[in-house]
């Protein structure tokens, strides 16, 4: 058995917190809130790396299941003809940090939203 195994098996408490990061998330969804709560924005080019094909579409799911608040950013970025294209970044506010944080822990205990 592993070190980190045996130490979870060892103190239950690590193993009862329900904490969701970008790489044990389990829906693309809370993937992308994870990596916005540990303080990360985002385009759509970039939500590519978390498997994300559609960034809209999973912010747009957030606010509307979850009633989470989004800081959105027009930018324009490079494509690879040489031109460039605009998209949208997204990001947490901070006043809305901890919200966030409890939204992710509710999806780590499996549990559905209110909406």
């Amino acid at each position: 058995m592993d070190k980190k195994k045996a130490d979870q098996l060892a103190s239950p408490e690590k193993t009862q917190r329900n904490t969701i990061t970008t790489t044990n998330a389990p829906t693309k969804a809370s993937r992308i809130l994870a990596f916005l709560v540990e303080g990360g924005s985002l385009n759509r080019f970039e939500a590519e790396r978390l498997g994300d094909h559609c960034l809209n579409s999973t912010i747009s799911a957030l606010k509307n299941n979850w009633g989470i608040v989004f800081v959105c950013m027009d930018e324009k970025v490079p494509t690879n003809w040489g031109k460039s294209c605009h998209v949208t970044r997204y990001s947490l506010p901070e006043s809305r940090l901890d919200e966030a944080r409890q939204i992710l822990e509710f999806m780590a205990a499996g549990r559905r939203c209110a909406a």
